[in-house]
């Protein structure tokens, strides 16, 4: 990525962009002054203008000149006098822009916005006048303002390829990043081969899942500017989301060689020696980052994730808060007055609040401490987003479930559900793990589902072969239904649990005989109540996969090669729910040995005739 002094020095006025006015004065005078002034000799050039102003002082060219060349020379204060003399001769908007730019030396952004606001209004035709007010804006930090003046620009212009630059980062950094390629796409264009306009569009294809292209484009930054460490951190970051974590590797130390104390680049190596189950070094390497910045959220969040992973749960659940000050994050959390409650405090007698934090399989994971919370004497509400509310509502322990978006109750203190382990001291040996904790489905509702699935002659087993295509593990996590197609000739009925299949996947699916009646899943109560009526799911790492080992129901989840922290290492089995079975990936990193062997489990529990063994 790009430095935050990059970014705004793509904002950035230079003395080169100020506008030198073609001299209605001596030419033998103003020639002198000017080019003492583009030679650095400011004093012999303010001699000249001073000698010049002697005979003409109400010249607005000469006054103008002498405000130019204070400018350059630094001189900011006294280039706002010349300046503003200058234009009570003769408003013109070149004039008006190197008083707004000295304003802004100055810090003086009110000011130098009323400026160059003027200047627009005299000239709104005139691109390079929007272009710098979209500037002095920016230095202003109003960004979604500036925005709109290069794009102003740009529109009276389409050859000016830098307010597209601009607009295309500022898009950027609000996330709005289909737009921003196209601003960047147009740059190219324009000025190709430039390395910032490839680095940037690299990144904003990196964040829309478009990992080959992005490397592309930082390959060709690279190559123009091979010495710029961001460039070959961005490198090793597209190789690492690509899975060719030893290339990455080697690209996040050619950065750390340019720039050895680069925080970013060390928890992207880190990350990276993680993947490749070379765990003491990954370690190593975030204790160096730590050296280099103690208080980095992200260091702190990918160690506690780590040890986690590896099983130190004292230290990864205290790490595991840093979430809360990680921009990468979607966690948002408010600020509420009322005390969080820590675990240590006394909450006999008092409301407490249990907000949800992270997603929806964390929220259903860290349900099973609520009737832990309520057994300390508290009032429980407890606030998750609406598709869970209806099968959480009738949580043990529970007093009132809530929906995010709408109003809370009053409470006294909080915790988030994602602290509760925390709160808890849990270890690896205090996991609070029951068959089941969610509570019973009304008979209704099993009724409903067992009508639509008709008659129960064999074994019914639940697929889900992708999760949130957001979520930034995706690509390991995820699969296609095609790669399923193994198992679904074992003798058995295939039910869909997969809501919004990807358009490849619904093609598959509609070629197939598995039973896809998703269009009634409304809510994960409606999920529940057809998980309650399977023998068997087998999913990805997703909510499903929490959902049904919460329900008690046999559950496999195929997990990559370094699963999320919550699955550890090394075991098919899982602490949290006892009714779940973990087929991983071996270091090959591929499904096919996977699923073989979820086939050939499968296969063993249906008898000769079809019927299921065990699972009623």
């Amino acid at each position: 990525m790009m430095s935050r002094r990059e970014r705004r020095a793509a904002g950035k006025r230079t003395k080169a962009d100020l506008k030198t006015p073609a001299p209605t004065v001596e030419p033998s005078v103003f020639g002198a002054a000017l080019g003492h002034m583009r030679s650095g000799r400011y004093l012999e050039a303010q001699h000249c203008c001073g000698q010049a102003l002697e005979s003409d002082p109400e010249n607005p060219e000469l006054l103008h000149l002498m405000a130019l060349v204070c400018f350059n020379a630094k001189q900011f204060d006294h280039a706002v006098e010349w300046a503003s003399r200058a234009i009570r001769k003769d408003p013109k908007p070149a004039y008006l822009t190197t008083l707004g730019t000295a304003l802004l030396n100055l810090g003086r952004h009110h000011d130098a916005l009323k400026v160059f606001d003027k200047a627009v209004q005299l000239q709104p035709d005139d691109a390079g006048l929007w272009s710098n007010f979209g500037d002095a804006l920016v230095e202003a930090g109003l960004a979604a303002d500036a925005l709109i003046c290069f794009q102003r620009a740009f529109q009276i212009d389409p050859r000016l390829g830098n307010a597209a630059y601009k607009s295309g980062v500022l898009l950027q950094q609000q996330k709005r990043f289909d737009e921003a390629l196209v601003c960047f796409d147009a740059c190219d264009r324009l000025q190709p081969d430039q390395a910032p306009t490839l680095q940037m569009r690299a990144l904003v294809l990196h964040a829309l899942g478009r990992f080959d292209e992005s490397l592309r484009d930082n390959s060709r930054a690279h190559q123009l500017d091979p010495e710029n460490p961001f460039v070959r951190n961005n490198l090793g970051h597209d190789l690492m989301y690509l899975g060719r974590h030893d290339e990455a590797l080697r690209w996040f130390e050619a950065a750390l060689q340019v720039r050895p104390a680069f925080v970013e680049a060390l928890n992207n190596k880190a990350f990276s020696l993680a993947q490749l189950h070379r765990f003491d070094e990954a370690f190593t390497t975030y204790a160096e980052s730590k050296a280099v910045d103690p208080d980095h959220a992200e260091t702190d969040w990918n160690l506690a994730l780590l040890q986690m992973l590896t099983g130190n749960f004292a230290d990864g659940w205290a790490g595991r808060e840093a979430r809360f000050g990680l921009p990468s994050l979607p966690v948002v959390f408010p600020e509420f007055p009322q005390p969080r409650w820590s675990g240590e405090e006394d909450i006999a007698g008092k409301t407490i609040l249990l907000y949800a934090d992270e997603g929806l399989g964390d929220s259903i994971q860290f349900a099973r401490y609520v009737p832990m919370v309520a057994s300390r004497g508290a009032r429980v509400v407890l606030a998750v987003e609406q598709a869970l509310r209806p099968l959480l509502s009738g949580l043990s322990g529970v007093s009132q479930c809530v929906a995010k978006s709408a109003g809370l109750p009053a409470f006294d203190l909080y915790c988030p559900i994602s602290s509760l382990p925390l709160a808890f001291r849990t270890g690896l040996d205090t996991i609070p793990a029951p068959t089941r904790y969610l509570p019973p489905l009304p008979e209704p509702a099993l009724r409903a589902w067992q009508d639509r699935l008709g008659a129960d002659d064999g074994l019914r087993v639940g697929l889900v072969w992708s999760g949130n295509p957001r979520h930034a593990n995706d690509r390991n996590r995820s699969l296609a239904l095609r790669m399923l197609g193994g198992i679904l000739d074992v003798d058995a009925t295939f039910v869909s649990l997969q809501k919004d299949p990807k358009p490849e996947d619904q093609a598959t699916l509609s070629g197939t005989d598995i039973i896809d009646l998703t269009a009634h899943l409304t809510d994960f109560f409606q999920t529940a109540a057809l998980v309650s009526c399977l023998d068997l799911v087998i999913t990805v790492d997703t909510s499903v996969a929490h959902l049904a080992g919460a329900l008690g129901k046999p559950t496999w989840i195929l997990l990559p090669y370094t699963p999320d922290y919550r699955w550890l290492l090394g075991r098919d089995d899982s602490p949290w729910y006892p009714t779940v079975r973990l087929f991983r990936q071996t270091a090959s990193r591929e499904y096919g040995s996977v699923l073989d062997r979820v086939r050939t489990e499968l296969a063993a529990l249906v008898r000769p005739a079809g019927s299921a063994l065990g699972f009623h």
